[in-house]
């Protein structure tokens, strides 16, 4: 039972390939190669026209041609670049022309450059770490290029309107616009299309690659919206896997209340799937939620016990599951089983759902699943291609999908007000000032250690840059269960309590000793007080860096034992 991904679709994860940790240091690596240049030499400036510029349309390429100041056109098709507030605005009109991607290319010299590190789509799935030159190497949202000295960054500023990515090689930096509506062309008409600011960043000597990629994040989110307490608790998949009710919820609620230290900074009991009507006996209901089933059958009620319980309560949702019922209009023609984003109905569902569970009591909402309802596809699936070709929203393919989803967000948000949200498997980079915190990882396990170490911790190392710049970084559950050896687990509770990103763990009741109380006590008191970001150390080396700066001190973990790396299928 590795992920709820699996649990709910008796799916099997594809393998994502990952390098074996080398050994050495960063200056190791940089002295092997010879001498680099210093600084700006290998930094190559975005803020500037780039040196030329394609779109991708549904009746073929169209290579524009430079008409000046920051202009490219093709008959009625115009880009344009101009530089505003320490950013380069890309901009697409296209009245004509059904518009697939819009490709940018700087040219200059790279080859000083050793490593590079992308980001990911949605969630990181294991496969997140800095390699050398990969020139067809789909790098989402944002990348980081060391050169041996210092670390260089590009990106584009959140909330963009299209889908970006990057690529890079030693003679240049490609930024590719995905601008399309699904898996068709955009058909923008008299509109002027806002496409993405990009932004870049010289790095400067002596300061870490973490700390760049860091101040990366802070430079490309003007707005972030970050809880004003750290936020830490229970969720109770990993270890009820669904199979959870009103009296266990409560169970969990007292457990975290007297784990966690006392102060005005209570701790979060979620309820995670399971307390929907279509997860009852009856097996009907999908896709609504305005009651609970018969294990919960008064979520208002609930709220109210869990808080007594001296936890606060929070609760997990799927937005776009279609209800039985739903109007033939109101569903995704790519998937007529998920509700479409586009359509004004759908949307007021989403942010009274929303709403409805505010009104109950719940003070966390986490929403899931909304990327894969959407495009289809999990983010390791996703490359370059997003989503299967030919097919648009069914109010037409007048918007990117990128606006939708920005749409969709801002109703989730409106509908859950003041409460803090929690977005898991959504587009990170337009989450990041739409929502409290993002889940930056895939699922964690309460079965497997091999998947914890995994997702855990490679999405923390390589994710927890974006912590407070973005919004707040949850890597996932710490699994609390008798499956797990503790030896194992007990690192990654220590590691994540430390790094001053969100905590919280899935405790099943047989697997709670001594040991464990102790631990969970000591790691829970840290969880509730603001830590400094903890910054991995030999991440250039290992997808699992096992040397971290935490609280001011180095730490050191074992993530694979003295038997070597096991996994069973």
């Amino acid at each position: 039972m590795p992920s709820r991904r699996e649990f709910i679709q008796r799916s099997t994860l594809s393998a994502v390939g990952l390098t074996l940790p080398l050994p050495g240091v960063a200056e190791e690596r940089a002295r092997a190669h010879g001498p680099v240049p210093r600084g700006r030499h290998s930094f190559l400036d975005l803020l500037r026209p780039p040196d030329s510029v394609m779109v991708q349309a549904e009746g073929g390429h169209l290579e524009l041609r430079s008409v000046g100041g920051g202009g490219w056109e093709s008959g009625q098709t115009t880009v344009t670049a101009a530089e505003v507030s320490d950013a380069l605005r890309v901009t697409l009109t296209a009245p004509s022309a059904s518009v697939l991607r819009v490709h940018l290319r700087w040219r200059g010299d790279l080859s000083a450059i050793r490593l590079l590190l992308g980001d990911a789509w949605e969630r990181g799935y294991g496969d997140l770490e800095w390699r050398g030159f990969v020139p067809d190497r789909v790098m989402p949202w944002y990348f980081s290029a060391w050169d041996g000295e210092v670390t260089h960054a590009y990106g584009v500023r959140t909330g963009a309107a299209a889908l970006c990515f990057w690529q890079a090689d030693s003679e240049g930096i490609s930024l590719w616009a995905d601008v399309r509506s699904g898996g068709s062309g955009v058909r923008l008409g008299a509109r002027a299309l806002a496409v993405c600011e990009v932004v870049c960043r010289a790095g400067r000597p002596g300061e870490s690659a973490f700390s760049a990629v860091h101040e990366l994040c802070r430079r490309m989110c003007a707005s972030p919206r970050v809880p004003s307490q750290p936020v830490y608790g229970h969720n109770d998949w990993y270890w009820a896997y669904g199979n959870n009710s009103a009296a266990s919820v409560l169970t969990d609620a007292r457990r975290i209340a007297e784990l966690s230290p006392t102060g005005p900074n209570r701790p979060f009991a979620v309820i995670d799937d399971g307390w929907q009507p279509e997860r009852g006996s009856a097996g009907k209901g999908r896709g609504l939620w305005d009651r609970g089933n018969e294990k919960f059958p008064d979520m208002a009620r609930l709220a109210g016990d869990v808080r007594a319980a001296g936890a606060r309560p929070g609760i997990w949702i799927r937005p776009l599951l279609a209800p039985d019922d739903a109007p033939e209009g109101w569903r995704l023609p790519r998937d007529h089983g998920k509700l479409d984003p586009t359509v004004p109905e759908v949307l007021h569902k989403v942010a009274a759902d929303m709403a409805r569970l505010r009104g109950w009591g719940f003070e966390l909402i986490k929403h899931d699943y909304s990327t894969y309802d959407v495009f289809g596809r999990w983010g390791f699936q996703m490359g370059a291609a997003l989503t299967k070709d030919d097919w648009t929203f069914t109010t037409g393919s007048a918007r990117t999908t990128a606006e939708v989803l920005n749409d969709l967000y801002g109703a989730i948000r409106a509908g859950a007000g003041d409460t803090l949200v929690t977005g898991c498997n959504t587009v990170s980079h337009l989450s990041a000032g739409a929502f409290d915190m993002c889940r930056v990882g895939d699922d964690t396990s309460g079965k497997e250690w091999a998947r914890t170490r995994k997702m855990g911790v490679n999405s923390l190392a390589f994710r927890a840059a974006q912590q407070g710049a973005f919004y707040g970084a949850d890597p996932d559950c710490v699994g609390v269960t008798r499956d797990v050896p503790w030896a194992f687990n007990r690192q990654w509770l220590d590691l994540v309590s430390r790094s001053g990103t969100v905590l919280f763990v899935s405790i099943a009741s047989d697997a709670l000793g001594a040991r464990q109380r102790s631990d969970l006590r000591s790691a829970l008191d840290r969880a509730a007080r603001a830590q400094p970001l903890g910054e991995p150390l030999d991440w250039q080396e290992t997808v699992w860096p096992t040397r971290w700066r935490l609280m001011h001190r180095e730490h050191m973990y074992d993530w694979i034992g003295p038997g070597g790396v096991t996994s069973v299928p």
